[in-house]
């Protein structure tokens, strides 16, 4: 089942920084059921047993920064542990899924209803095209007030950090998950009315007045449907092998 996930999304594809693939567990043990993840928590973990999944695919690595030491010094290294004492394996397919054609951010698209998507500020690695970001248009043109509107029901958001309303209406839209603020250059330079992303420093939305319309949806937000792509894999090419959406909300930022 891993093999399917990576044939979709080599790990090659994955940043320098990042640590996908393999976080805990024994490659060639059967899988009795997968459930999928944005963020691996103690919670996730009980709510796997309970399922009966011996397997756990999240999109954000659950072992990030190098471990000197497993013990119960922290939560990453409670919830190893946690995962070990019942047989649990964890997968974590994250800047590879990002970077992937039909991954994270054509997800994103899909869910804004943006057609024609493709890469914007693309590259090749290992011989695939892939990039960071995907760029797409709407089928009619909105107000910003309204595609912000309609980006808080999509995604479920209590909130939406803008810079100033874009008096022109929108109808190229870039997206990229998670903190995307190192391609709101490149979104403006490739004719984007507006960008949307998860996170972005307070500085970053300076001089942008009127270039762009920046829609920034929290993180968590950002990246929630990615468990539909592994589901839609797993279901597709792993016959036999029951997959599940968690049902544990991960964001660990609350707005009040």
């Amino acid at each position: 089942m891993v093999d399917a996930l990576e044939r979709f999304a080599p790990l090659p594809l994955q940043e320098g920084f990042d640590n996908a693939g393999l976080q805990v567990g024994l490659t060639e043990e059967e899988v009795s059921g997968a459930l999928l993840c944005l963020d691996v928590t103690e919670k996730v973990v009980e709510e796997a047993v309970g399922l009966g999944c011996n397997l756990i695919v999240s999109h954000h690595p659950l072992i990030f920064h190098a471990l000197k030491r497993i013990s119960d010094a922290d939560y990453v290294q409670r919830i190893i542990l946690k995962a070990i004492e019942n047989k649990v394996a964890v997968v974590s397919m994250h800047t590879n899924f990002d970077n992937a054609m039909n991954g994270v951010n054509f997800k994103i698209g899909e869910k804004i209803g943006l057609g024609g998507c493709r890469f914007f500020a693309s590259k090749v690695v290992d011989g695939i095209e892939c990039g960071s970001g995907v760029i797409g248009s709407l089928s009619e043109p909105m107000s910003s007030r309204d595609f912000i509107e309609m980006l808080k029901s999509t995604f479920d958001v209590d909130c939406v950090q803008c810079n100033q309303l874009l008096r022109r209406k929108i109808e190229k839209v870039a997206v990229c998950g998670g903190a995307g603020a190192f391609l709101l250059t490149d979104a403006i330079a490739n004719g984007a009315d507006a960008f949307v992303t998860g996170e972005m420093h307070y500085h970053d939305y300076f001089g942008t007045e009127q270039a762009i319309q920046i829609a920034v949806i929290g993180h968590y937000q950002s990246e929630q449907y990615t468990n539909e792509i592994f589901k839609t894999i797993i279901e597709g090419r792993c016959l036999g092998v029951r997959a599940y959406l968690t049902k544990t909300n991960t964001n660990p930022i609350i707005y009040l």
